[in-house]
């Protein structure tokens, strides 16, 4: 991008992509259908054609805005972006915070083959699970997406790298000044100014961030979740993809139809472990060299 080694400049280029107040929901059908070209282009998961036509798309209030000032999904996808009533310097942190290549990631975290299509999947197949539901098979389904279309090639731009890139910095992030506040190390404005320094956000979103981090929805673990439940997926996909004992579509479809438990009681059920009442956890998924 002809910035050297200053990824904060590459980062402000990437930024000012923003496109205009009123055609943010034009971008996000946009990236919607390029996550879900690439995913059926390479035969990664099985993708219901109800479930193309049944998620929805909604603009987030200013109020919810200072705590969510990004995305929130489910079976719909909730946008943020400037409303009337905002200021025009808070207007131009969200255009800039939510720029096309920042969205890339959120957009399939958030819909297909993301949260959406979890809602679809787990309404579906032994929903009796959701007694068991925990954010590392949640979120982690979803992170896990982030990761692996990214070693698939789905950012071909170094603009698109950098909204990927991102995303993985601010998972990083999370952890550590969410553990730091909740072991009363850090005080909520160190953690803001953390966001904004180490990842780059733009400061009202760091706010939102913390804020809604805090606010008492979340458990402690909740920001951990994220990347160590996609953690999880990644080196069971290649303990059974990268083997060839599955294919991608084989893989996915059955992490969706087992629906939400502990990943390690996704890879016994997988793997056709035997488990004893007294089991204990034992899986070392995670290699540090």
């Amino acid at each position: 991008m002809g910035f050297g080694n200053d990824w904060k400049k590459a980062q402000e280029k990437v930024k000012n992509s923003y496109v205009p107040a009123g055609t943010q929901p034009e971008l996000i059908l946009k990236l919607y259908n390029d996550a879900k070209e690439f995913i059926l282009k390479n035969d990664l998961i099985d993708y219901p054609e109800i479930a193309d036509e049944t998620w929805g798309m909604q603009m987030m209030t200013p109020e919810r805005q200072l705590i969510n000032p990004f995305f929130l999904g489910g079976r719909d996808i909730i946008i943020s972006y400037p409303t009337n009533t905002m200021a025009h310097e808070d207007k131009l942190m969200s255009m800039r915070g939510n720029n096309p290549y920042f969205s890339r990631s959120t957009v399939h975290h958030e819909l297909v083959p993301g949260h959406h299509l979890q809602y679809y999947m787990s309404s579906r197949y032994k929903s009796y699970r959701s007694d068991f539901r925990t954010p590392f098979w949640t979120e982690g389904w979803a992170l896990y997406w982030e990761l692996l279309l990214y070693d698939k090639g789905f950012a071909k731009t170094p603009e698109e790298r950098i909204g990927m890139l991102f995303w993985r910095m601010h998972r990083c992030a999370r952890i550590i000044f969410s553990l730091n506040y909740h072991l009363g190390k850090w005080t909520p404005r160190e953690c803001i100014d953390f966001l904004v320094d180490r990842v780059g956000h733009e400061r009202a979103n760091a706010e939102g961030e913390v804020r809604r981090s805090f606010e008492g929805n979340y458990s402690p673990l909740y920001q951990v979740a994220y990347l160590i439940g996609g953690l999880q997926l990644f080196s069971l996909k290649k303990e059974l993809v990268d083997s060839g004992k599955m294919t991608f579509r084989q893989f996915h479809d059955a992490v969706m139809k087992e629906n939400n438990m502990p990943i390690e009681m996704v890879r016994a059920t997988l793997t056709n472990q035997s488990l004893k009442p007294d089991f204990k956890t034992q899986w070392k998924f995670y290699q540090f060299k």
